[in-house]
């Protein structure tokens, strides 16, 4: 095993046109309409991403033949403003069940006005996972970051209302 020391934490943000308690909620309830469906990772292509807005609650995949596979859970849901999410996938692109080697997302969500609010994202604790550097490289260098995530969702949000 692997533990890297000293990987940066990770930000991103965006600017939905939305009000705060809608964009949570689009951002939550409708996790799987924005959510790329090419990241996944379990075997099966993936049907849909699903956050369950509650703590101690799972965000996960469902495969299109029905299988899941966990990404991590909710520990903190504090609607409309706040989720911390552990995200507990290793360097090698797997799940990995044991919550001590799980880093962390926290999303923000703050009104810019009644009609505007933005998504603020930090994702820490990348030395925790077992080849944690994988992930940081894999997220910055070819997923375009965690702002280019959150570009989608709020262009995905405001098409949809």
């Amino acid at each position: 095993m692997s533990i890297t020391p000293d990987l940066p934490v990770l930000q991103g943000k965006a600017t939905v046109a939305l009000p705060l308690e809608r964009a949570f909620a689009f951002f939550t309830e409708s996790f799987g309409s924005w959510w790329p469906a090419a990241y996944h990772i379990g075997t099966a292509e993936m049907a849909d991403a699903i956050l369950e807005p509650r703590e101690g609650g799972r965000w996960f995949e469902r495969g299109v033949d029905g299988s899941e596979c966990d990404w991590g859970r909710v520990l903190t849901c504090e609607p409309p403003h706040r989720l911390v999410l552990t995200w507990q996938i290793n360097g090698h692109w797997q799940f990995d069940p044991d919550p001590d080697r799980a880093s962390e997302i926290e999303i923000r969500f703050t009104a810019d006005g009644p009609e505007q609010t933005t998504v603020t994202l930090e994702h820490r604790h990348l030395d925790r996972l077992v080849d944690g550097k994988a992930i940081a490289d894999t997220i910055v260098e070819r997923g375009g970051g965690w702002s280019t995530l959150l570009e989608l969702f709020a262009k995905t949000a405001e098409a949809q209302s």
